[in-house]
């Protein structure tokens, strides 16, 4: 550890070139990491092109991203009360068909083909929703039979229609919108991004009066709106749970907690703040166990004034709290700028040895994804080069699940007419009291790792992971007969616990 928080630091006295950098890291990859990209909807980017070619577009996306190494994909599934998938509680969104409860035609359900295409790469798929906003300024009406039911439970601020976070009922509705995602749909998280109570506009209050007045019980009124969002959280937290417990909860704040100015505590930054600003404590959430990973959006340029991501990147490490801690990276706005240290590089050398140094960040997550598919600055080919040389295993998360899946069995070199494939069959899958079904211990993905004659098996080097997939075979190459490998497999639970390895030698 010494040495490699030494060599971290000399990397960033020094500024390296690609070449330099490249070499130094090949030592240093993580066997686990949390690789993200966000693929979001309220940009437009779907409107109006039908089902044909949104699915191209993803196809094209999903294609480029498995091949920079990322492992986790976002996918927004509810901007505004509204569903990307079939829904018998909220309408299909506008941004999908361009009206809102417009149905697609032909009928086709986005996050169904997402999570089939998504684990046919062997990637996770989170659900992203924004759980509080009802309807932005380009969305003419609201459609929602809850609306409908309920106008009471909304507020109106600068354009927008929100939720009331004030009103218990509007929580417990937002949990049975997640359940039904989580209960109908094989997604391996659930992701809510930076959108609590709004973002303050200048001269405008927010309107929760009447529900302050009946539910506020004389505390102040900062306070409650904390609290509020709070309860939300933890109900949404045992909601996942109570469905599937497998399934990961994760949030995306905004990247400052708290300034200084504010909290002796918080940050060197001057910004708005979560705490104080948007009423979302996520320390909070984080000491009491209620999200399982966090991802503050650190967009920043080293060097901002107001917010500078060096600052902010050392701060969320010193405050993570137990659980992973993963950067939000602005790719476009990482490459504007250049290297402090050496301004012929821009800044995405600089800012992933910075977080490689912090002992408590086990990713980064891309926004967004077609900015990284866009390669610009040559942004995603660093990525590919450098920090994500290798495939890797996902962050633990042993709060949820630490027992590992059984052993693969019958691993053994078969010769097909495809060429010759290494075959395993998967464990038997064990049930308990606590998983009666037997869910969380079934193998879904295996680590198929390949040593060169004579070098002993560690299967904590990444360097030798040949591939994670969701088959139970991989292709051998075929080399005259001369060359001997050791292959080790591996099984994957749905939380990546590893089981024990089994070795072959194969010579082909």
């Amino acid at each position: 550890m010494v040495m490699k928080r030494l060599l971290l630091a000399l990397l960033l006295a020094f500024g390296c070139q690609m070449a330099v950098v490249s070499r130094a890291f090949a030592q240093l990859q993580p066997k686990r990491e949390f690789r993200g990209a966000w693929i979001q909807c309220v940009n437009n980017q779907w409107n109006g092109i039908g089902r044909d070619r949104m699915q191209q577009t993803l196809t094209s996306q999903l294609d480029e991203l498995q091949r920079t190494g990322i492992n986790v994909i976002l996918f927004q599934v509810r901007a505004e009360g509204d569903a990307l998938y079939q829904s018998q509680l909220e309408p299909w969104s506008r941004f999908l068909t361009g009206v809102q409860g417009r149905v697609p035609e032909p009928f086709w359900d986005p996050l169904q083909w997402m999570v089939t295409e998504c684990h046919r790469r062997g990637m996770e798929l989170h659900a992203w929703i924004n759980p509080f906003r009802a309807k932005t300024k380009g969305t003419p009406q609201l459609t929602s039979a809850y609306y409908v039911q309920h106008p009471d439970r909304f507020f109106e601020y600068d354009g927008l229609w929100l939720f009331d976070p004030g009103i218990p009922a509007n929580h417990v509705y937002i949990c049975q919108v997640v359940q039904d995602i989580v209960r109908r749909y094989d997604v391996d998280g659930l992701h809510i991004d930076d959108y609590f109570y709004p973002y303050p506009v200048a001269g405008k209050a927010i309107p929760d009066d009447a529900s302050y007045a009946r539910y506020g019980g004389g505390m102040e009124r900062g306070d409650w709106r904390r609290k509020n969002v709070n309860n939300f959280i933890s109900a949404l937290h045992d909601s996942i749970r109570s469905v599937k417990p497998w399934v990961k909860f994760g949030v995306s704040p905004f990247g400052i907690y708290r300034n200084q100015g504010s909290d002796p505590k918080g940050s060197r930054t001057n910004g708005t703040q979560n705490y104080d600003d948007l009423y979302a404590d996520i320390l909070e959430w984080v000491r009491q166990g209620w999200v399982d990973y966090n991802i503050p959006q650190i967009y920043w340029e080293i060097g901002n004034k107001l917010a500078d991501y060096a600052t902010l990147v050392r701060w969320w490490n010193d405050n993570a709290g137990g659980r992973p801690l993963v950067i939000g990276q602005d790719v476009e706005r990482t490459v504007k700028f250049a290297d402090t240290t050496n301004p012929q590089n821009h800044q995405v050398y600089q800012k992933y040895n910075l977080q490689r140094a912090m002992p408590n960040v086990v990713g980064s997550c891309q926004w967004y994804a077609k900015a990284c598919v866009d390669n610009p600055g040559n942004y995603t080919t660093v990525l590919r080069q450098v920090y994500h040389r290798c495939p890797v295993l996902q962050p633990e998360m042993p709060w949820i699940d630490k027992k590992a899946p059984g052993k693969v069995k019958k691993v053994k070199p078969v010769q097909t007419r495809d060429g010759w494939m290494l075959f395993w069959t998967a464990p038997k899958t064990k049930t308990s009291k606590t998983d009666p079904t037997g869910e969380m211990n079934r193998a879904v993905r295996y680590v198929v790792y390949r040593f060169p004659k004579g070098e002993p098996v560690d299967t904590s080097n990444p360097e030798r992971i040949l591939t994670i997939t969701t088959n139970t075979y991989v292709p051998l190459p075929f080399i005259a007969g001369k060359i001997e490998y050791t292959y080790v497999v591996t099984a994957l639970d749905r939380l990546q616990n590893e089981s024990k390895p089994v070795k072959r030698k194969v010579k082909l």
